[in-house]
């Protein structure tokens, strides 16, 4: 039996509704890692290798880490919105777009919550405080944190959604980035806490768990993008 051409037509109007807030998915990953590439190579002292892309917001220029957090979390926010558009036409999904929407607020609240120095970055402060410098810093921590858990958890649900659907190279490519974020997530987290033979590693580390998320990110938004902009037809219900 075919689906009413009424009920195919609202689908896709919602679909289509949603193209804005996923060209947005699209281009705040690499916006993010763009601009803190930028600014890491541009501060004396800095060491992407070891140092935190949070802690680019320390500092006279810190303003410019400050407002990348701020853009991708707002950007990021509008994709998870356009996500839960665009998704109905796959067969829908509620905790897909609600745990991007909870990794895009952790990214706004790491901008408005500044974090400690970490690594020795800036130069002259220890690397690794013995207790929070301000209540500003363990938000900061507290939020990311959350973040990064969500992304991560988000991937392993796109994973089996995209199973669901039948598509196994989405559903593959979905878990491959759970599983190496996760792992880069927390080789980043033992290097920043002065674990022997990771200190020097950290920020590597780091980077790659936030290259491997937002390629993911970004890829999906542009996946959704591209079918969303295909002519309606008939489905089977």
């Amino acid at each position: 039996m075919q689906q009413k051409p009424v009920q195919t037509l609202l689908r896709w109007a919602g679909a289509a509704r949603a193209d804005p807030l996923l060209a947005c998915g699209v281009i705040a990953g690499p916006l993010f890692i763009l601009t803190f590439v930028i600014a890491g190579l541009n501060r004396a002292d800095y060491n992407p290798l070891r140092h935190p892309v949070s802690s680019l917001a320390l500092g006279d220029v810190g303003w410019i880490q400050v407002v990348n957090f701020l853009a991708a979390g707002t950007l990021g926010m509008a994709f998870a919105l356009g996500l839960r558009r665009a998704l109905p036409p796959f067969g829908g999904s509620t905790w897909g777009p609600l745990l991007i929407g909870v990794w895009a607020t952790g990214l706004f609240g790491a901008g408005i919550f500044v974090t400690d120095p970490v690594s020795g970055y800036p130069l002259g402060t220890p690397d690794k405080l013995t207790h929070y410098a301000s209540t500003h810093a363990a938000l900061h921590d507290g939020v990311s944190f959350v973040a990064f858990m969500a992304l991560a958890v988000a991937c392993f649900v796109f994973a089996r959604r995209f199973a669901g659907w039948g598509r196994p190279t989405w559903a593959l490519y979905s878990a491959a980035t759970g599983i190496v974020f996760t792992v880069a997530f927390a080789l980043s987290n033992l290097g920043f806490d002065q674990t022997e033979g990771l200190v020097n590693l950290g920020g590597l580390f780091q980077r790659i768990a936030l290259t491997v998320g937002w390629c993911w990110l970004s890829l999906l938004a542009l996946h959704l993008l591209r079918h969303s902009n295909r002519q309606p037809a008939d489905q089977e219900e």
